[in-house]
């Protein structure tokens, strides 16, 4: 290949004086380089994915999004009918939760602190951002009167994604799952049992005497029957975890069971910091997930290598003027 081919676009400086909104920020990182070009592409992948109604849109959100004050986005993103999937840690449940319930919720916090002395005062710590206990305590007694109001058996048998549904059509503050239910966006939650709202249901099954007979295949065939209603799909991808291969692995699911008329994901943006050389499926590439058939290989996506959140209201932020809906 001639020398010439290689030299096509030049790197523009990024220009503090042209750029007065977000949108312009994400415009002009796009002629410049490393991961600041590529959250600026991600702004048009994303764009394409959410602008029309035959795309589904899948958000996967893992680790602890919402504590981290990361929680309005993604009710913003619901209420704008920009996604049509969440796919969850029960972590952003249940600190989701925890802001409806308690008037603190989450309290600004510091690294560099005395662990031992934060125990002292019954403090948990996700790094800078403290969680009183007393207020994981607060939320359990409020999810057991939902329970209570909501379920006149002992023994509930549903799937996880029923039950949060159900949760949230009888909370009347706003929170991710109020909004998720008022708007029929469903929240899958594969791995439930990894969450202190999971050790809540267990404490009502020992102290309440409730029997929860959770159906989490069930949920497996009610992702495919949403994904089998749209031709085309895209993820919006916070982190790695549970929640993106359990969004992603349902084509190859769905491949061994029936044909369709095409396979994987067609669009993706992801924002993650795990690294693809140790193996570890966090940091499998979007490539890499293509040869399991979970992307399409006609896909358009971007991955950026950021923290979620600087990258994520840098970018929503960006499409919603985009979109000039704010």
């Amino acid at each position: 290949m001639p020398s010439d081919e290689y030299l096509n676009n030049k790197i523009s400086p990024y220009n503090v004086y042209q750029n007065k909104t977000v949108e312009d920020v994400l415009e002009s990182l796009k002629n410049c380089g490393f991961q600041g070009r590529n959250l600026g592409k991600a702004l048009d992948v994303l764009e394409n994915m959410v602008s029309s109604k035959d795309i589904l849109t899948v958000l996967t959100l893992s680790g602890a999004m919402v504590p981290a004050g990361m929680g309005e986005i993604i009710c913003a993103l619901i209420e704008k009918n920009l996604i049509d999937v969440i796919v969850s840690t029960g972590a952003n449940v249940i600190h989701d939760l925890v802001d409806v319930f308690t008037d603190g919720g989450h309290y600004v916090g510091n690294a560099n602190v005395d662990d031992d002395k934060l125990f002292q005062h019954r403090i948990n710590r996700i790094y800078n951002v403290f969680l009183p206990e007393d207020n994981y305590l607060k939320t359990e007694r409020e999810i057991l009167s939902l329970i209570k109001k909501i379920f006149q058996q002992k023994t509930i048998e549903i799937t996880p994604s029923d039950f949060l549904k159900k949760l949230g059509d009888n909370i009347n503050k706003r929170c991710i799952l109020s909004i998720a239910a008022k708007n029929n966006i469903p929240v899958f939650v594969p791995a439930l049992s990894d969450s202190e709202l999971a050790l809540d249901l267990v404490i009502y099954s020992l102290k309440e005497d409730y029997e929860f007979k959770f159906d989490i295949l069930g949920d497996i065939a009610k992702f495919g029957e949403i994904i089998k209603s749209h031709k085309e799909h895209g993820t919006l991808i916070i982190g790695g975890g549970v929640p993106r291969n359990w969004a992603q692995q349902i084509f190859p699911f769905l491949d061994q069971i029936e044909k369709l008329e095409s396979i994987g994901y067609k669009y993706s943006v992801r924002i993650h910091t795990a690294t693809e050389y140790d193996g570890g499926l966090s940091g499998c590439t979007i490539s890499e997930s293509k040869s399991w058939g979970k992307y399409s290989l006609e896909s358009k996506d971007v991955s950026v290598w950021c923290d979620a959140t600087i990258a994520l209201p840098i970018l929503i932020t960006g499409l919603l003027q985009r979109l000039k809906i704010i």
